[in-house]
């Protein structure tokens, strides 16, 4: 789950490629490390936290430059590869690389780095539309497993016949698919339309290579149905774009088709901004908060979400299984103490945290972090936890969930759901006839 902290380009924090340390260009680090002759670096005082500059000379405080020592080893590194490896060095790429390291050193699958290329490619992405062959892939952070978790439909991934449930192993000849470096090998899957990619998946323990055509994709993050004269269903797949505003216009269409109950289906959402998760509470609960965050202060703060009055009067089940996570759980979690929503399904993926997106320098990079955990209004914790369904459905052995979808007879979780669901809405007619 992402947080969106910056919308516009005016709100953007100018950060440095050090992740914040300081607002010290990389030039004058190196005067730091490398004084020139007439260069001279003064302790100053402890309220002296200022950069002052003449011609070659820069004065920073004893603090700022105990800050900055601790990088000395990182630029005599750069120093000895530009001056002894034996072809020449990409300094940019290098000093990218280093940037990575910083995050990577937190030791957190959830905060890394993203060039200006990527930067640009996820908000594409958060709009739905790219090059790719079509796939959706959650990764465990624990096994670091890439697993298929849907196939879009009409996709060169499903006509080359990819299914819910495969292990992403390799890309490529040689690039072996991890949690790590699942980046890479997304990167590598897109590319030009109508040029091929190899990829390898591990089915039933065996390898299966598809050689496959990228092409535009287009991905739908909702789809609706009415399952019977007062039930209406609602598959959301990602939190993105403006999937809040799709979903808004499926309840009313479904409402207005006579839905007294809802089914709300996450499986296999691996959740996205938390503000559409907000969005998306705000329509079934009254006054409250979608869920409070703990930052770094280890305080509650339950300020950051709120949700107001005026909910849709419906019955609410929620689905959910194994590879629902992040906003996907704060939904879950809000609706079940909030909306009084029953839960389905199997334990959820257990992402409890919450990580700001930021841009870095001047170049079109940035990085996302995780900042806080996040506890659902009751004060249940998520993470590493997940969510217990009320109703736990195990899906029967061989069963990938590879089916059609609303469909009631071979979805054994959906069909309990449905049953949940009427059981809710009988209750309520018994107690509007007393």
């Amino acid at each position: 789950m992402k947080k969106r902290i910056l919308l516009t380009g005016s709100l953007m924090i100018l950060l440095t490629l050090l992740c914040s340390c300081t607002f010290i260009p990389v030039s004058r680090l190196e005067s730091v490390f490398r004084p020139a002759e007439n260069s001279v670096i003064t302790s100053g005082t402890p309220e002296t936290t200022g950069i002052s500059e003449t011609g070659d000379t820069v004065t920073i405080s004893r603090e700022e430059y105990e800050k900055y020592r601790k990088f000395k080893d990182v630029y005599t590194l750069f120093d000895a590869a530009n001056m002894s490896f034996y072809k020449e060095t990409d300094q940019d790429k290098m000093i990218e690389y280093a940037a990575r390291g910083v995050l990577a050193g937190l030791d957190d699958p959830y905060t890394y780095y993203y060039s200006p290329q990527e930067f640009e490619q996820m908000w594409k992405d958060d709009e739905g539309n790219y090059v790719g062959i079509g796939v959706l892939i959650s990764a465990n952070a624990k096994t670091k497993i890439c697993t298929i978790s849907r196939v879009f439909a009409g996709s060169p991934a499903e006509e080359a016949g990819v299914q819910r449930g495969d292990i992403l192993y390799k890309v490529g000849d040689d690039l072996y698919v991890t949690a790590t470096n699942l980046q890479e090998a997304v990167n590598i899957m897109r590319g030009e339309p109508g040029t091929d990619v190899d990829v390898t998946f591990v089915r039933n323990e065996e390898e299966i290579t598809f050689t496959i055509t990228r092409r535009e994709i287009n991905i739908n993050q909702i789809e609706s149905k009415m399952l019977n004269k007062e039930i209406g269903y609602i598959a959301m797949y990602e939190f993105a774009g403006n999937c809040h505003l799709e979903f808004e216009q499926a309840l009313n269409r479904l409402v207005s088709q006579g839905a007294r109950g809802i089914i709300l289906d996450l499986r296999d959402n691996p959740g996205g901004w938390v503000d559409r998760a907000q969005y998306i509470a705000d329509l079934f609960m009254d006054e409250g908060e979608l869920c409070y965050l703990v930052y770094r202060d280890g305080l509650e703060h339950h300020e950051d979400y709120p949700t107001k009055n005026g909910k849709v009067d419906v019955k609410l089940t929620v689905l959910i299984n194994e590879n629902s996570a992040s906003s996907s759980e704060i939904l879950t979690g809000a609706l079940r103490d909030c909306a009084d929503a029953a839960v389905v399904g199997v334990k959820s993926f257990g992402k409890g945290v919450i990580q700001g997106v930021y841009p870095i320098g001047d170049e079109g990079a940035g990085y996302q972090m995780t900042i806080a955990q996040y506890f659902t209004p009751s004060g249940q914790a998520v993470h590493q936890q997940g969510i217990t369904p009320d109703y736990i459905v195990e899906l029967p052995e061989g069963d990938n969930g590879m089916y059609d979808f609303a469909d009631t007879e071979k979805d054994v979780q959906l069909k309990k759901a449905l049953e949940v669901t009427e059981e809710k809405l009988q209750e309520k007619t018994e107690k509007t006839d007393e």
